[in-house]
């Protein structure tokens, strides 16, 4: 395969252009934010796990306090009844021992209901401080994870705009490119990584090997338009006067 010398080198330019798209495309994939923001995605699902565990907590607090409240309250209906009967005397002897009997029971349950009462508040107060630490603990994680997120899709922004960028040079410099030699460069671009190196004192660009005699030799021979590739790597050695020859 023949090309222009001149349009060779401008193989050199597209592999410098192909060259900072792959940086654009790994930075894209390995931004450091990625890492991060999976990281605090699994804080706040651990956040968000303790403060539905803590509100349920408080929920059951609650509730057993609905409870205790109603049975207290039962209680002292009973016992505000048997009061009233008593007032009133219109029971006889033997109902006023069993009213009096039954309100002193009462008034003991109710005693015993009330101190179960103020410990289960207490339970709840606390209960009610661990879901606000919770509640502030996820608002923290889910800020820290706005913020990386944030400045991940502001890199992910800047890295389009550079590929937009690499994107329109190398549509520049591929457009009136020879067919042939630009079908022969993405060839050997997508096997090896890169198309296109330039030949410098002696040594291929891409694998940076120093070529031997033999093919320094032929490439001395070889017609300056002659599309000539490197022994050991195979990409198409660009050849100006930096090339040692």
């Amino acid at each position: 395969m023949k090309a222009d010398p001149a349009t060779q080198r401008r193989l050199l330019d597209l592999a410098d252009v192909d060259t900072e798209l792959n940086r654009v495309a790994y930075s894209r994939t390995n931004l450091p934010e990625h890492a991060e923001i999976d990281e605090s995605e699994d804080t706040v699902r651990t956040r968000q796990d303790a403060q539905v565990v803590a509100e349920t907590a408080l929920s059951d607090l609650r509730r057993e306090l609905a409870r205790q409240e109603k049975e207290i309250d039962q209680v002292r209906a009973r016992g505000k009844r048997d009061r009233e009967l008593l007032d009133a005397g219109t029971v006889g002897a033997r109902q006023v021992v069993d009213l009096q009997h039954e309100l002193d029971t009462l008034t003991r349950r109710q005693g015993v209901l009330e101190d179960e009462l103020l410990e289960v508040m207490e339970r709840a107060e606390a209960a009610e401080t661990d879901v606000r630490f919770a509640e502030d603990r996820l608002a923290e994680s889910r800020e820290a994870l706005a913020v990386v997120t944030r400045r991940r899709d502001e890199l992910l922004a800047d890295l389009g705009t550079q590929e937009s960028r690499h994107a329109e040079r190398r549509a520049t410099l591929t457009n009136g490119l020879p067919a042939d030699l630009l079908a022969l460069y993405e060839r050997i671009r997508a096997q090896k990584g890169n198309g296109a190196a330039l030949l410098r004192a002696r040594r291929c660009g891409a694998c940076r090997l120093e070529l031997d005699r033999v093919a320094v030799s032929k490439l001395k021979a070889a017609d300056p338009s002659e599309v000539v590739r490197c022994d050991e790597c195979g990409v198409i050695l660009v050849r100006t006067v930096e090339s040692g020859l």
